[in-house]
């Protein structure tokens, strides 16, 4: 029983950290381009090779 005063801080401190990281991301523009790196795969990037 005394395990729970340990986890229950740590726990709230781990959720912390993870809500802090993600504004971070959101904050620094990691999720405004959603569309172009899965079109991407779609164009023939092969015009450099020579025959």
């Amino acid at each position: 029983m005394d395990i729970i005063y340990i986890l229950i801080p740590l726990s709230i401190l781990i959720i912390g950290i993870a809500v802090g990281v993600l504004f971070w991301a959101i904050k620094s523009g990691q999720f405004d381009d959603m569309d172009s790196p899965a079109h991407r795969i779609l164009f023939d990037d092969d015009d450099h090779i020579q025959k």
